[in-house]
């Protein structure tokens, strides 16, 4: 089977393909050091650095499979009062970028990942309509990345497409998890001392409550609503663009290493990162779990 990424960022909708033994042709994305990584990662793929809206389907070779996971920011609730603004309508409307796609080229199956509220767009029903207008029958899905072997909690949609009358029956089987502990490396890493001049009064008493909660070694959150912490028993609350968990152990704490969010995501140990922590966490934080993708796209192939 052969494949094709849009709005490929890190790849990691690219690497669930390959562990899944499927080949990825072309992959697309508009920011060029996203571009770059994926085809560090992915050099046997043809790579286009551009506007989705713009792109010359032509030029993309025929493919089995299309991947995409549109821009989610107009959706996600995490945008918080800015969910929902007219300024997100240029990000929601990337998800026609796969009808164009899907118009052109006709493939097989297509699997489009976002964030859950994907479905409470305005526009939702007018896309799948224009997805079944071509032939495709859809199977939408929630999976969470960590009943799929990636040490993290992440809900995501899935919407499995295949051109034919009838959907396809998918079975997902969940996988055991796989707690944070397995990707912490307590000996490495830029600590600092939780009692330490201007350190917030909120993360101290975030600290405090996950201490009581989980004892001397457990994950809190440096920003958002977690009053408490999480056991590193457990798989990690969802990795983000920025920096949000920090690793308490004892009096010490730091925030998660580039290579722990990697670990946390799903990606191979040698999956090659930008060399600034910024923007690896930020590409990471976009990307789909490769682990996920791996075993929707699995489903689909036992499925056709």
């Amino acid at each position: 089977m052969k494949a094709i990424d849009l709005f490929a960022g890190a790849g990691g909708f690219s690497t669930g393909a390959r562990m899944a033994g499927v080949d990825v042709a072309w992959a697309a994305n508009h920011w060029p050091a996203a571009v770059a990584i994926h085809e560090q990662n992915h050099p046997g793929a043809e790579h286009a650095c551009q506007d989705l809206h713009q792109t010359n389907w032509a030029d993309v070779p025929a493919h089995d499979l299309l991947m995409a996971s549109p821009c989610c920011q107009g959706h996600s609730k995490a945008r918080g009062k800015a969910n929902g603004n007219p300024q997100h309508d240029a990000s929601r409307s990337t998800a026609w970028a796969v009808v164009s796609a899907a118009e052109f080229h006709r493939p097989k199956f297509f699997v489009v990942e976002n964030v859950p509220e994907f479905v409470s767009w305005s526009l939702y029903p007018a896309w799948c309509s224009a997805m079944e207008a071509l032939g495709y029958s859809i199977t939408p899905m929630i999976i969470d990345a960590a009943d799929h072997g990636a040490p993290q909690h992440r809900s995501r949609l899935f919407i499995a497409g295949v051109r034919a009358k009838h959907p396809l029956w998918l079975n997902v089987p969940k996988r055991a998890h796989i707690p944070a502990s397995s990707f912490i490396d307590f000996g490495a890493g830029n600590w600092q001392p939780i009692e330490k001049p201007g350190r917030a009064a909120a993360t101290l008493a975030r600290i405090a409550a996950g201490r009581a909660q989980h004892g001397e070694r457990f994950i809190s959150s440096f920003y958002g609503n977690s009053t408490g912490g999480r056991s590193i028993a457990r798989p990690i609350g969802t990795i983000t663009t920025k920096d949000r968990h920090a690793i308490i152990d004892g009096g010490r704490m730091r925030m998660l290493s580039a290579q722990e969010c990697r670990a946390a995501m799903g990606f191979p140990a040698d999956y090659i990162l930008p060399a600034a922590h910024r923007d690896a966490v930020h590409m990471l934080g976009n990307a789909v779990c490769p682990p996920a993708a791996r075993d929707v796209i699995l489903a689909m192939q036992d499925a056709a």
